[in-house]
């Protein structure tokens, strides 16, 4: 029998699903008391290079309110050819192509190690993905260059049949003409007027309404088919049009309005994005498309501003917003998310790539990228590798030579009848979709079954939260399992439409009984990177303290409820392994820049929140507790406690936080780094391990998305605060003198250690009176 761990393990490796509980508690009550809720972590798109293609459409249950898709959990009736629908109990006859099914020839459907497959719908129709580019012209040239010079790189990463477009604005907003040979055109918008979906079409003359008085003006000269012709001019693909785009590119300037001393310069990126979402969204509605979008600097006029052009009014900090003494949050905010919504219901993603020293605004516009499941990225400088492989690795491409990004996906849930759906956290938007299978208890985006997802990769990770509704005097038979399954149909970025197939099943225990079955497939880290997605999605809307409090109220339940102790006795506490990590992780991510808002700007916040809530559970896990790895002379690389008795002189430490990889010298290395004993030749060893760590620090930058920012320190350097900030301060300058402390290096803070933080939460577990 494999253990619980493996069973987990397998499942991730096999569905891309994590559960937070293995085997489910039977009824409504003895679910609420679990404290950590039902649910689970789930890639939609894990990358499986084993799965079969399967070129037919999948087989529906007939049953109209069910619609769940044959799977591996149904029962086949091989001599009738019949089968059972495992979520509602219809007797389906299989269509007439499966009359030569039998139990030694099964279809992949029924075959147990499918419990994942991917359709591939061969009666829709392909469309290409279309991409248009946003561009922000005030910026320094340097700056400017260094974008032009990345876009004209990716027109050659893009498939030669993708649409392209471009817009740039400054102080006004151009949509440029791809279609005209030898002269560029463009049409040019007022930066501080907002503009309707419908002024937009009229002006650029799309649409269906207005395609036929312009169709004259299309490159061609003779009307087309209705719909055909007006997008032409500003969509083009790009074999057609890379030669002249690349021109376009590299003769766009810096915006020439004049910037006056102590002013910023006038920046509409409100209006350029409305213009975009417009264009779009009347030329290719429900077609996988791309705004990316890049912004040097903040919205200074128009719709979505941000800041006013005043250099002297510094642009809103956490300080500010706490006061409420934010000018143009909320009206900025609700522009932003206007637009979201527009684009979401369209199946467009928004990218936003934000390159600037100071706030930009992301605060305001994290609706774009959020609900649309675009790509935010966050540097200093478009000029810097940071942004330059990040946006390469944008069209990545799969074994297959495959983009790794798809659009214009729908997850619908289907579960048995004694579970509900409560909502979901991630990348995503609800839709109108109604099952009878919705949970009235709503967290996150609930009130529906299905959700949609504009942009979807490999990683994309969603929260999906189910409440048990089974009665509890309505015990569940011996043996019986729930079971779930996500349908998730997507447009591929090859054009076809596929969908993709995971059915899962668990056991039902009862929570009377059976407790310790319950708890012995409890998935700590699963449930680590849940809570962290509820605690962001309440730190959007509550106060800092009180999402903190809400965590710590969590989880002294949870040890009450499953700790082992005699009551009023802290000694007496002991936590099962497979709850054992469960503590430090809530200590870290207490501690973490998602919920501490000290030291950071509301724009980094909003950037880290943004990418909590997409990764994937090993991802989310290193952004909660960061990854130490210690090398020196005494063996191998190992991992080590993220403590600062960790810091050692002779180590070098190499921490990886997802956002930053940290490489750390002890004094001692450090000393003889610094006298260059690594060039002598009878040290070799030396140089080989000061080697080690950089190789391995390359890897993970040569692959993560975003590149984190490479950091590397010293004992005693100003930017050791990267580390010294993330380790548990067991030793800090009120205790480093205590008897009995092995090396280790003193930390300036009055943080509170886990070690301290344990001793509380026994005792707040084991007594009475909690």
């Amino acid at each position: 029998m494999a253990t619980y761990q493996e069973f987990i393990q397998q499942n991730e490796d096999r569905d891309g699903v994590r559960f937070t509980w293995n085997v489910w508690p039977s009824s409504r009550l003895e679910a609420t008391r679990m404290v950590v809720p039902l649910g689970s972590l789930f890639t939609p798109l894990k990358e499986r290079p084993d799965l079969p293609p399967i070129q037919y459409d999948p087989i529906l249950c007939t049953k109209p309110s069910c619609r769940a898709i044959l799977n591996p959990f149904c029962q086949v009736d091989y001599r009738a050819k019949l089968w059972t629908c495992n979520f509602c109990f219809q007797r389906n006859p299989f269509p007439p192509q499966y009359a030569a099914i039998t139990e030694q020839h099964q279809p992949a459907e029924l075959i147990p190690q499918f419990t994942t497959l991917e359709y591939t719908l061969t009666r829709a129709t392909c469309h290409p993905p279309v991409f248009l580019i946003v561009l922000d012209t005030c910026m320094d040239e340097e700056d400017l260059q260094a974008v032009k010079e990345s876009l004209q790189m990716s027109l050659s990463l893009l498939p030669p049949n993708a649409l392209i477009g471009l817009i740039t604005f400054g102080k006004m907003v151009q949509v440029h003409e791809l279609g005209c040979e030898g002269c560029s055109k463009s049409y040019v918008f007022r930066g501080t007027k907002d503009l309707t979906a419908k002024q937009i079409q009229e002006m650029l003359g799309i649409g269906r309404g207005t395609a036929q008085p312009h169709a004259p003006r299309g490159p061609q000269g003779v009307p087309q088919q209705h719909h055909q012709l007006p997008s032409n001019r500003f969509l083009q693909p790009v074999h057609k049009c890379d030669m002249s785009l690349t021109d376009l590119l590299g003769e766009l300037q810096s915006d020439p309005w004049p910037v006056v001393q102590g002013k910023r310069p006038q920046r509409s990126i409100g209006a350029a994005m409305s213009v975009a979402v417009g264009l779009l969204e009347c030329t290719y509605p429900n077609t996988g498309a791309r705004i990316m979008t890049f912004i040097g600097g903040p919205c200074t006029q128009g719709p979505g501003m941000v800041v006013d052009d005043e250099l002297r009014h510094p642009i809103r900090s956490h300080h500010d917003i706490e006061k409420d003494s934010v000018k143009y949050m909320k009206k900025a905010m609700k522009h932003y998310e206007g637009l979201a919504n527009r684009a979401s219901n369209n199946g467009h993603v928004i990218d936003i790539y934000s390159c600037a020293l100071d706030q930009t605004g992301l605060l305001e516009m994290k609706y774009m990228s959020n609900y649309t499941g675009g790509h935010m990225v966050m540097g200093d400088s478009f000029n810097t590798s940071l942004f330059k492989q990040t946006f390469q690795r944008v069209f990545s491409k799969d074994q297959k030579g495959e983009f790794k990004m798809a659009f214009g996906a729908t997850m619908e849930v289907k579960t048995s009848r004694e579970i509900k759906l409560s909502g979901a956290i991630g990348p995503c938007v609800g839709t109108a979709i109604k099952g009878s299978n919705i949970s009235e208890t709503e967290i996150g985006i609930g009130g529906t079954s299905a959700w949609k997802l504009c942009g979807l990769y490999p990683n994309s990770t969603l929260t999906i939260f189910f409440e048990v509704v089974n009665q509890h005097n309505a015990p569940i038979p011996q043996g019986g399992r729930g079971y779930v399954q996500f349908i998730t149909q997507y447009q591929h970025s090859s054009g076809q439409k596929r969908v993709r197939v995971t059915t899962c099943a668990r056991n039902w225990a009862d929570a009377g009984i059976n407790i310790q079955h319950i708890a012995a497939g409890f998935d700590q880290e699963a449930a680590a990177v849940l809570m962290a997605r509820m605690a962001v999605y309440r730190a959007e809307t509550d106060d800092g303290p009180d999402v903190l409090r809400w965590l710590d109220r969590m989880l002294i339940r949870l040890c009450q409820k499953f700790g082992d102790y005699h009551k009023d006795d802290p000694n007496s506490f002991r936590f099962s392994e497979c709850f054992s990590l469960y503590p430090q992780f809530m200590f870290h991510l207490r501690r973490s820049q998602f919920l501490q808002v000290f030291n950071n700007s509301p724009d980094e916040t909003s950037y880290y929140r943004h990418m909590l809530n997409r990764e994937d559970l090993t991802q989310s896990l290193i952004m909660i507790q960061p990854i130490l790895y210690a090398y020196s002379f005494n063996g191998p690389p190992e991992p080590v406690l993220l403590d600062t008795s960790s810091i050692q002189v002779d180590r070098i430490l190499l921490m990886d936080t997802f956002f930053q990889i940290v490489i750390y010298h002890g004094e001692t290395i450090d000393q003889w780094r610094k006298q260059k004993y690594q060039d002598l030749p009878e040290y070799e060893n030396f140089k080989q391990l000061l080697q080690a760590p950089l190789d391995d620090a390359q890897e993970i930058l040569q692959t993560r998305f975003p590149m984190p920012r490479y950091i590397d320190t010293e004992a005693g350097g100003s930017q050791a605060r990267f580390l010294l900030s993330r380790v548990n301060p067991s030793q800090t300058h009120n205790n480093m003198y205590a008897w009995g402390q092995d090396g280790g290096a003193p930390v300036l803070t009055d943080d509170v250690s886990l070690q301290v933080f344990m001793e509380h939460l026994k005792k707040l577990a084991v007594s009475s009176s909690t």
